[in-house]
């Protein structure tokens, strides 16, 4: 087994294996966002409609909110290496076969299985970290260093999608990935233990695997769809009805299933609940911060792809200075304060850059609000991460992950529908009363982005009943669960 004693991190081994892990999630994440500011050209050379174009960023966002639980339990139950090098081997051949697109379908299919691949890569990733790193200093130190990486994540992939499309072009976008992934792949390998299945899949709990898959991709499929068919429409009142009967046939099943997909008694687990609620509620409000600045940044103040990329540069070194600091405070202050007073101090920095203006400079109206929003944002995901994955028995360390991770997907997906109707809707009566365009996107822009500062005070407030640790170790004593049944 890994040496997991309270140096392991000061070993070589230990920053290597570290390394490779956050290496996987900024894989992941930077996916999500990455590709945003390359919509224009890809668009140009593929002969996308525009209707069409936003499956390219909401192809990945689908499936890998889709089938995060399933990557999650499969890690548990087969082999968290075995399930992560899966997904990596998907992840690069879909890479590989979006950069290489010749049409619009292809593109899209390659993103479909590209959020599959990570669905498989993230939970059991997380998991390895929480089960490699178990004393608290070295735990706290990782956990840090993986939220860093996720509160980067985000502003780094607008970044790098304006270097590379204004660079060598689009397709390296996604072809960029392939070389990394065969790094990884033989990190995982050299680094990285196997470990034995627990279970056999004569007795996976395929029932429950097909409801939560169905009512999750349904579900996202939805969320992603409202803005365009309208939140009233019968597709999406019947699209969220038959999510919500799929999941809850898919509770009734695990609580009858001798071994189901998601054992309910994780719930048990103090806090957990809370605190995945808090994320996906804050995830609604950050992703949306990206995406309607980018929009101001390019529609409204003319910025390139490249400069708009750079413009996010001090927030990922704000975000990294702070997710470095605060491994420090937890073992001092515990998670619960932190988690809330840095959603809090983001909520006040999303809230600042709400009073954009038409004429606004990047100085005076963007890179204060972006710092004040950057010091928040790197405390509140290492936090969260941390009280996310506290207290969590070592065998469902990947399904604690892959729920927390799907959080985050469907933040995502509820933030960017919820706000973009907001805007959308403001936008329309202010050209309806005769306000010129560029006065009106901003003025919607503005609204959105209002809207998203309060939903961090909210998930502040929930995150009031998280729990509250300092960077313990996992336990490493089961809860309360069906018995595994010894693989053959």
């Amino acid at each position: 087994m890994t040496d997991t004693h309270s140096s392991f991190l000061a070993t070589g081994r230990g920053k290597l294996t570290l390394t490779l892990l956050c290496a996987i999630a900024f894989l992941d994440f930077i996916d999500a966002s990455i590709v945003n500011v390359a919509l224009p050209a890809i668009r140009r050379d593929l002969d996308f409609s525009v209707q069409d174009l936003q499956w390219v960023p909401s192809g990945y966002l689908l499936t890998y909110g889709g089938f995060m639980l399933l990557g999650g339990r499969l890690a548990d139950l087969l082999g968290r290496r075995r399930v992560v090098l899966t997904g990596t081997i998907l992840f690069s051949l879909s890479s590989l076969t979006g950069g290489l697109a010749v049409n619009s379908g292809m593109l899209v299919g390659a993103r479909l299985a590209q959020g599959i691949g990570a669905a498989l890569m993230l939970p059991g990733t997380l998991s390895i970290l929480t089960t490699t790193f178990k004393e608290g200093g070295d735990r706290a130190k990782a956990l840090g260093a993986w939220g860093g990486v996720a509160g980067g994540a985000s502003a780094a992939g607008v970044l790098l999608g304006g270097l590379l499309t204004d660079g060598p072009g689009w397709r390296w976008v996604m072809l960029v990935n392939a070389p990394l992934c065969v790094v990884v792949t033989i990190g995982l390998f050299a680094l990285v233990d196997g470990d034995r299945r627990s279970a056999r899949l004569a007795r996976f709990d395929i029932g429950g695997t097909i409801l939560v898959t169905s009512g999750m991709l349904l579900l996202v499929f939805t969320l992603v769809k409202a803005p365009e068919v309208g939140w009233d429409a019968p597709r999406t009142i019947g699209g969220l009805a038959g999510a919500a009967a799929l999941l809850i046939a898919f509770t009734i099943n695990e609580q009858r299933h001798h071994s189901p997909l998601l054992p309910l008694s994780i719930f048990k687990v103090r806090g957990l609940a809370v605190t995945d609620v808090a994320y996906l509620v804050a995830v609604a409000g950050l992703i949306s911060m990206f995406f309607f600045l980018s929009l101001y940044m390019v529609n409204i103040l003319g910025y390139s792809p490249l400069k708009t990329g750079l413009s996010y540069l001090p927030l990922c070194f704000g975000v990294g200075m702070a997710a470095g600091i605060t491994p420090k405070l937890l073992t001092r202050l515990g998670t619960r304060v932190l988690i809330v007073a840095s959603l809090l101090v983001t909520g006040a920095g999303i809230f600042w850059l709400s009073r954009i203006p038409v004429d606004g400079t990047y100085l005076t109206d963007l890179l204060p609000g972006l710092m004040v929003t950057s010091f928040g944002l790197g405390v509140a995901f290492v936090s969260i991460t941390t009280a996310a994955n506290a207290n969590v028995p070592a065998d469902q360390a990947g399904l604690a992950a892959a729920l927390f991770n799907a959080s985050q997907q469907i933040g995502g997906a509820l933030g960017l529908a919820i706000f973009s109707a907001v805007a959308t809707s403001h936008t329309n009566t202010l050209l309806a009363n005769g306000k010129p365009a560029p006065e009106a996107l901003t003025s919607g822009f503005a609204r959105a982005l209002l809207v998203c500062s309060i939903f961090l005070a909210v998930a502040a407030v929930l995150a009031l009943r998280s729990a509250n640790t300092h960077g313990e170790a996992t336990t490493t004593t089961p809860a309360e669960a069906p018995t595994p049944v010894p693989a053959k």
